[in-house]
């Protein structure tokens, strides 16, 4: 660089003019054999004879280096989320020059407080089943066939297959032919494999299980899975009424209870949602209140989430208030359903005649601030979800696994209510107004939550495992790209404008250059003459005797 190495030269000269001041103080003997050699001389006659074209090789050599650094910077910090110069100065370098790790834990109670928190970043980062997770064969598998792409991630798919094999399975099912085939069934990767099983469980006898593993995966449509589902409701009724009798009878009978108890209220649960897709609605909210009253205890299938959507769609806000009511409680999981529904309920009451502009003039009702506060409670939980709403990112097809306060719970969400928003006049336009504020309240880096704990971190990672590579994961916060690399930006910039202008201009550069460097060494010379002024000038020479 044309400039820099300017001032290395002034700052080289400023060099060798101070060692003469303190040499001539020292020793004059030294300094006169010193100017002898011609050392100072041969230097500047160094500096005096380099060409522009010299200057030009030098910054175009910085700018090169500094644009490979600044690209594997920017890939290292798109594959990992950090910064590598970052990384290894904090790994490597800091340890060495003495740093101390302030992670580290030095006492018993610091342990126990991470242990704590590892505990809780665990639990809020577990992977839960979409109460209103699609049928495979019915409309996954047509998304592939219209799309050529696969909507459902082998991390799903894997996580589906455990579910069953611990709600449709059991330590008997040896005993009985056609629920040994099915227990393979479960474990097999291939679908078509599976679907090939089901129907040898169901040459040798009826078979529950089997029913409902064709009517996920083989059936073409929801009028066809609806009449797998039926024909497996028969048999495992059947199946519930006889274990129930025994279940008392020992270990293996109660396993056998547990598992029929599984089987009938996803069966029932899946018919239900059958008549709603089907557009009997009122049917379906029957199906899920008896559903519910019948086996209260069974909250693993969150059916009051299948049970709110519905009402939704018939528009009995009173009812779905009533539903809130009561699982919308401070002991309960909360869930993004739960929380904006219940902001779309305190938005309807006060969007239809919502205003910005009157609102900034008189100041938020008490209907109003009862509103936005339900919105920006909803937005801490999962701020993920209002650009899905509010149509601001595209919206694919939602996993069969969500992640609470992640985007695949977002994705879920929004696809099924998106409608129950537009419904509400103003509800869209009261969420645009007001969303981003709930970001002003929640103290950052996210040390500590507002309303609820603080957001976990590892969403993103458990997110890109459930949803397609096509898709673009919403990350929440937003990472700010690292100092090294707007740095490193910054200086391959500065120094490919810094050639380009030595090439074209080398006269005006150097001028340049000379009047930017003796303005920026004034102050500096401005210090050396007061301090020369001061001292005596025989007390360098009273130092060095002492």
């Amino acid at each position: 660089m044309y400039i820099l190495s300017v001032g290395s030269w002034f700052a080289l000269r400023l060099g060798v003019d101070l060692m003469c001041l303190f040499l001539s103080a020292a020793d004059p003997v030294l300094l006169s054999e010193l100017v002898c050699s011609g050392v100072f001389s041969a230097v500047s006659m160094f500096l005096n004879t380099l060409t522009p074209k010299f200057y030009v090789a030098l910054t175009g050599t910085s700018s090169l280096i500094s644009g490979l650094i600044l690209i594997f910077e920017w890939w290292y910090f798109r594959k990992y989320g950090t910064s590598f110069i970052e990384q290894v100065s904090v790994s490597h370098l800091r340890p060495l020059l003495g740093g101390v790790d302030n992670s580290a834990p030095n006492s018993p109670s610091s342990s126990n407080g991470d242990a704590d928190s590892s505990r809780q970043s665990v639990s809020e980062c577990k992977v839960w089943r979409n109460p209103l997770n699609l049928f495979r064969g019915a409309e996954y598998n047509r998304y592939t066939w219209v799309t050529g792409r696969e909507p459902l991630t082998y991390y799903d798919m894997n996580l589906s297959a455990q579910d069953h094999q611990t709600f449709f399975t059991c330590d008997s099912d040896h005993l009985r032919p056609a629920d040994a085939i099915m227990q393979k069934a479960w474990r097999e990767r291939n679908p078509q494999a599976r679907i090939t099983a089901a129907h040898e469980a169901l040459d040798l006898e009826d078979c529950a299980t089997a029913y409902i593993l064709l009517a996920e995966e083989e059936a073409t449509t929801i009028v066809e899975a609806e009449k797998l589902f039926k024909q497996a409701l028969k048999i495992g009724e059947s199946c519930y009424r006889r274990s129930q009798q025994l279940q008392h009878h020992g270990a293996q009978y109660e396993a056998q209870h547990r598992r029929d108890t599984n089987v009938l209220v996803y069966i029932k649960r899946r018919l239900a949602m059958c008549s709603r897709k089907l557009g009997r609605t009122r049917e379906a909210v029957k199906m899920m209140r008896d559903l519910m009253k019948e086996f209260p205890l069974l909250s693993m299938f969150n059916i009051h989430e299948n049970l709110l959507e519905s009402l939704l769609e018939l528009q009995n806000y009173a009812d779905v208030q009533a539903v809130l009511a009561k699982y919308d409680d401070i002991s309960l999981p909360k869930s993004a359903t739960i929380c904006y529904t219940a902001a779309l309920l305190k938005a309807r009451a006060v969007s239809d005649k919502f205003s910005p502009e009157a609102a900034s003039r008189r100041g938020l009702s008490t209907a109003e601030m009862n509103a936005v506060e339900a919105i920006h409670r909803a937005v801490e939980f999962n701020p993920h979800v209002p650009k899905y709403l509010l149509e601001m990112k595209s919206l694919i097809l939602p996993p069969e696994h969500i992640l609470k306060r992640g985007d695949s719970e977002a994705i879920a969400y929004t696809f099924f209510h998106l409608q129950h928003w537009k419904r509400v006049e103003g509800a869209l336009n009261l969420l645009h107004c007001t969303w981003e504020g709930t970001f002003r309240m929640i103290p950052y880096p996210l040390e500590k939550g507002h309303l609820f704990y603080p957001y976990p971190v590892c969403t993103e990672t458990a997110d890109r495992e459930l949803l397609p590579m096509f898709h673009e994961v919403s990350v929440y916060p937003k990472k700010e790209l690292p100092f090294f690399i707007l740095f490193t930006a910054g200086l391959c910039s500065f120094t490919a404008m810094l050639a380009l202008l030595t090439h074209q201009f080398p006269e005006l550069m150097g001028v340049f250059a000379k009047a930017f460097l003796s303005t920026l060494f004034a102050p500096l010379n401005f210090i050396m003459e007061k301090v020369e002024s001061i001292l005596p000038s025989s007390l360098w020479h009273q130092l060095t005797r002492i």
